[in-house]
This record gives C-alpha cells, sequence and structure tokens, in this order.
C-alpha cells in the first residue's frame, strides 16, 4: 500500500463530519453544542461518549478513549492508520493519489521555486530602493509595514534582475515556467509574468505559498493579475488567507468571504481574523467545499452597489448548495470593508458582519423595496427572481422554511412554490432526447464548430434572458478551461439588460478579446435549447471521462480486496460515458426556442 501524503490526510480529516461518521456506529443525541452516545469502547449504557463537533473529535468520560475520526476507526473496528485514513477519505469524496511509497512529492521543485520568488518578492517590497513606490502605495491607503508582514507582501519590480535573482538562487528555468513565475516570448526568451506589481501571496492550507495575485501599481493592464493553473497552484479551489483564517473560523463558527485581497488585509489589521477571499473570481463549489471543513455558515461582505449585491447572491447560491448557510452583511452605500475601517474604524465593520442577514430574507427585502409585492405581476416576478435561491438550498430543512417563507409573503401557496421549483429546472434526460442537426452556416457550434465553453458563452452573450439559467446548470465553473471560464463567470451575475460595450469595459486580457470576438459573431435562429444542451452534455462527458480515469489508475495499484469495489465502480462509469456520449449534439436552424 502506498504511503498516504501528509496534505492528504489533513484534508480528508477536515473533510470529515465526526458526528455523521462516528453517528453510523453509535445513536448520538445532541445535548448543547455537542453529541452524546453510549460508549462502544466499553460496552457503556449511558451516554459517556462525547463527540465534539467543533474540535472534530471524541472523547469518553468514562473508559477515557479519545481522538480524531481516524482513531475512532482504528479502535473501533480494529483498522491500521493508513486503512483508516482511506476508509474516511472514500466516505467523503477524496481522492487519495497514487505515490511510490517514501518517494519524494514530484512537485517539490514547483513548491521551491515558489517559495524561493515569494521569500525574495517580499524582501524586495521590504528592502529595495525600486520597491519604494510599492510602500508609498501601501502607506497611502494607510497599511503598516507590521501588519503586512503576516501576509507576506511582495513587489516585483521590472526587468529582468528577478531573473537573475533565480539563476543565482538555483532556480531552474523550468521549474520557473512551470510554476508560472515566467513567460516565454515569441523569440523563445523568458519574461517575468509580474512586472512592476504588488504581490499577495496565495497558500495552500499547509501554508505553503502555491501562486501569486499582483496588483499593478501604474495604469497597466489588467489591474490584478494572477499566477496561472499549475500543478500546485488551481485558483478555484484554494481562498486567500484560508491557511491563517481556519482556526479563528472555527473558533467564531463562521466565516467571512470578501471580494479582494486589500478588504482581507484591512479586516486582519482590524483584528478580524476569519475572513478570507476567492482569487478574481465567483464563489466556486470547490471553495465552499473548504470552507465547510471549517465551519456551516458563511457571511458575504461584498460591495453594496449592483454588480456586488449580483455577485453575493450568486456566491450564496453557491453557499446554499454545499448546505452551508448562506448570510448577506450590507455595506453603506459606496463604501468596501476596507475603506469602512479607514473612515468608521474596526467597530464599524464588526457591526455590520454581526448584523448580517440571511440571503434569502436580504432578497426579500430588495424585491420589497422595488415594490414588487405590491402587485399580482410583481409577485409573478419576484417569486422568478427567487427560484434559483430556492433551488440551490441543498438542506431539505432550509429549503422548507424558504417554500414556506415565500408562500407567505406572496400569498400563494406553498405546494405552488414547489412545484414551480421542480419545473423550472430544465431536465437533462429530456434535452437528450433532441435530434441533431446542422448550424446557420452548416456547421456545429454545438460539437465541431466550438468547445462546450465556448457555446454557453456565446449563448450568455447574444441570449441574456438564459445567463442565470446556464449558470444554474454549471454550479461547478472548474471545469470550465480557459479565458471562457473567466467569461462565463463573468456572464453568469449580468443582468439582461447588461449590454455588449459596459461589458467590454468591464472585462480585459484573453476574456475582453473572447467577449469582443463573441459580439462580432452572427447569430442566426438557432436552437439554442440544443446548442446548452449538448454544451452541458459534454462538460458531463468530461467530468465522468476524468472521474474514470483516475480510479483505472487506481484499479492499477490497488491491494486486492480493494479491485472488487473499484471493478465495479469503473464499470458503472463507463455505463454513464455511453449514455452521455452519442455523438449527436450540435445546433438545429430553426425558429428561437423559449428561454425562460
Amino acid at each position: 500500500m502506498t504511503a498516504i501524503p501528509d496534505e492528504v490526510i489533513e484534508q480528508v480529516r477536515d473533510s470529515a463530519d465526526v458526528v455523521h461518521i462516528i453517528g453510523e456506529h453509535v445513536d448520538l443525541r445532541r445535548t448543547g453544542a455537542d453529541f452524546r452516545g453510549p460508549c462502544p469502547f466499553h460496552g457503556g449504557t449511558k451516554r459517556n461518549l462525547a463527540v465534539i463537533a467543533k474540535k472534530q473529535m471524541f472523547y469518553c468520560f468514562v473508559c477515557h478513549e479519545g481522538g480524531d475520526v481516524f482513531a475512532f476507526y482504528m479502535k473501533h473496528l480494529g483498522m491500521d492508520y493508513p486503512t483508516a485514513v482511506r476508509e474516511v477519505a472514500a466516505k467523503v469524496g477524496v481522492i487519495i493519489p497514487d505515490r511510490p511509497t517514501g518517494g519524494p512529492d514530484p512537485r517539490e521543485p514547483l513548491f521551491s521555486a515558489v517559495a524561493v520568488a515569494a521569500e525574495w518578492y517580499a524582501k524586495r517590497l521590504r528592502e529595495s530602493p525600486d520597491g519604494g513606490e510599492a510602500r508609498a502605495y501601501l502607506a497611502k491607503r494607510g497599511f503598516s509595514g507590521e501588519g503586512l508582514d503576516v501576509l507576506g507582501l511582495g513587489f516585483a519590480p521590472k526587468g529582468g534582475v528577478f531573473l537573475e535573482a533565480m539563476g543565482r538562487l538555483g532556480v531552474s528555468e523550468d521549474s520557473l515556467l512551470e510554476a508560472g513565475l515566467v513567460v516565454r516570448r515569441e523569440d523563445g526568451s523568458l519574461r517575468p509574468r509580474f512586472w512592476g506589481r504588488l504581490l499577495f501571496p496565495i497558500h495552500d492550507l499547509r501554508g505553503r505559498v502555491v501562486g501569486f495575485g499582483g496588483r499593478a501599481l501604474g495604469d497597466a493592464e489588467p489591474k490584478y493579475l494572477n499566477s496561472p493553473d499549475s500543478r500546485i497552484f488551481h485558483k478555484g479551489q484554494l481562498l486567500y488567507n484560508l491557511h491563517n483564517a481556519r482556526a479563528a473560523i472555527r473558533r467564531n463558527e463562521k466565516a467571512v468571504v470578501v471580494e479582494g485581497y486589500f478588504d482581507v488585509l484591512r479586516a486582519v489589521e482590524a483584528g478580524i481574523e476569519h475572513v478570507v477571499a476567492p482569487l478574481g473570481t465567483a464563489l466556486t463549489s470547490e471553495q465552499t467545499a473548504l470552507l465547510k471543513r471549517y465551519t456551516r455558515e458563511v457571511v458575504l461582505l461584498y460591495d453594496n452597489d449592483p454588480s456586488g449585491m449580483r455577485a453575493s447572491f450568486r456566491a450564496a447560491d453557491e453557499i446554499l448548495r454545499a448546505s452551508i448557510r448562506g448570510m448577506i452583511a450590507t455595506l453603506p452605500p459606496g463604501q468596501d470593508p476596507d475603506s469602512l475601517v479607514v473612515q468608521d474604524g474596526a467597530e464599524a465593520l464588526v457591526h455590520i458582519i454581526d448584523d448580517a442577514v440571511d440571503v434569502f430574507e436580504r432578497e426579500l427585502q430588495l424585491l420589497d423595496r422595488k415594490g414588487w409585492m405590491g402587485s399580482i405581476a410583481g409577485r409573478r416576478r419576484a417569486l422568478d427572481r427567487l427560484l434559483p435561491t430556492l433551488r440551490a438550498a441543498g438542506d431539505p430543512v432550509t429549503r422548507d422554511l424558504y417554500v414556506n417563507r415565500v408562500a407567505e409573503t406572496l400569498g400563494i401557496h406553498a405546494n405552488s412554490v414547489r412545484r414551480e421549483i421542480d419545473s423550472g429546472v430544465p431536465r437533462r434526460s429530456v434535452w437528450r432526447e433532441r435530434p441533431a442537426a446542422t448550424g446557420p452556416d452548416g456547421g456545429r457550434l454545438g460539437g465541431g464548430g466550438g468547445s462546450a465553453e465556448r457555446n454557453l458563452t456565446r449563448v450568455m452573450v447574444h441570449e441574456p434572458q438564459w445567463r442565470s439559467r446556464i449558470a444554474e446548470l454549471v454550479p461547478d465553473t472548474s471545469i470550465l478551461g480557459g479565458p471562457d471560464r473567466e467569461l462565463f463567470e463573468y456572464l453568469a451575475i449580468q443582468p439582461d439588460e447588461a449590454t455588449g460595450p459596459q461589458m467590454l469595459r468591464e472585462v480585459d486580457g484573453e476574456v475582453r478579446a473572447v467577449l469582443a470576438q463573441l459580439l462580432e459573431e452572427a447569430w442566426g435562429d438557432l436552437d439554442v435549447d440544443a446548442l446548452v444542451a449538448g454544451a452541458i452534455n459534454d462538460l458531463d462527458s468530461r467530468s465522468v471521462e476524468a472521474t474514470l480515469e483516475q480510479v483505472q489508475r487506481q484499479l492499477a495499484v490497488a491491494p486486492t480486496d480493494e479491485k472488487v469495489t473499484l471493478t465495479r465502480q469503473i464499470d458503472s462509469l463507463s455505463r454513464r460515458l455511453a449514455e452521455l456520449k452519442p455523438g449527436r449534439w450540435n445546433v438545429i436552424r430553426t425558429g428561437r426556442s423559449s428561454a425562460v
């Protein structure tokens, strides 16, 4: 059996719900903040075994057995440690990678290269003359050097000094390239990726620097530039400052999610430690899964403007899908967390966080302020606006509470709301019955004429009323690739009335180029339903294929007692893939389909 990497063991432990897992073997009942049950280790009948969810551990007050979820499996089921870890991993859906026993982590050169770069950048910010501009910028915004040292901010100078320094420090060009620290020009020469930028190191859960977010100090575009995805960095799977914040999140029993790096810095300086931020994109399912390891409540503290509110509700839906309680904290108009603390002090920000309301209540408040509750037509529109949140609620109790609340507010029967929830979600099994045909120019836009990502963004650009519906169908954007992923996440939170010129002003780089291309293309009378269905089908196929390849690799090195289970899993995935890949998805040249 191969050794399990330490970071994977930590991921399994953090992902496990100790109450749920021990509750499969012990009759647990809530007692205050903990759960109690009869101890299986000494055969007790009284509820002397305490399961402490906040600490992810158990303890018996009679026989004094205790430990984490792995210890429970080892002591109760007689497993050794690696087997216990693998059993828990299987329950929580964490894939344990194969690595030869005792062998080095093949990613180590990348971790080393990024760590060396982070230290060099930080020293450049603190000490070098060319870092003066960055130090002045931070001072102007009211940040102290002591507070910034905690998060290790750095400065990337212009010119070739970074490459020269990495060469002297023994970092290979191959490692710099693969880690995304340099890019290759057309003539084959190398250039630093970050150029005249203030850098925010991004850490994994073990506290290792795996990438950077760079803020331009002048008029350079884009204003923010992240490291590209690599073997150690996936921006949709990490949260800024989580490595520091997770203990405080558990202690406060909630996480505060803000929009940007500076919002995190200001909150940390103000003494609010349980704060994190996504890395310049919409909140993803992987990021919400990370938060769920440490808390069941998330407060969204986004800007109180139209784009900020749209981003808040999009993030809240992602949180609700993970069965986490979503709360909205409302900032004063024109303020963000950074400016609020500067103007009114840390207490003002703490007060706003403490006053956060449930996301559904906040949506109802906003719709009421628009006057929609005063007419039948307005109530119909209000229900339509609330349906994505109702559908997103993964916890059945929360969904029932929301259904009853909206029924009471709108004066309709709860069963009518439930029928709307069920009937309004496009059913992929029905979509897959649609026949194949060709696009407006004879090409196969839903098949060979474009990727799934491109076809979805194409519809979202030309058919604005489809944006929220498509966003519902693709809750996990990490499966999308290239600039289309960032464009998708941007379009998903845009209102129907957002125009092409307006959107072009708000994006840059490759995303802007793709958007401009889509705006210029011809858009005929397509069967949009079929086009979207084909793209969703392709994404489903891609996800199943990736899982299938992973399980097949596991099978090759699995011990005999695991091969039967893995073989069954491969058969099931293969059947699913055969259903998903009939090879007949394209666009029909017919009248436009409804997008309601």
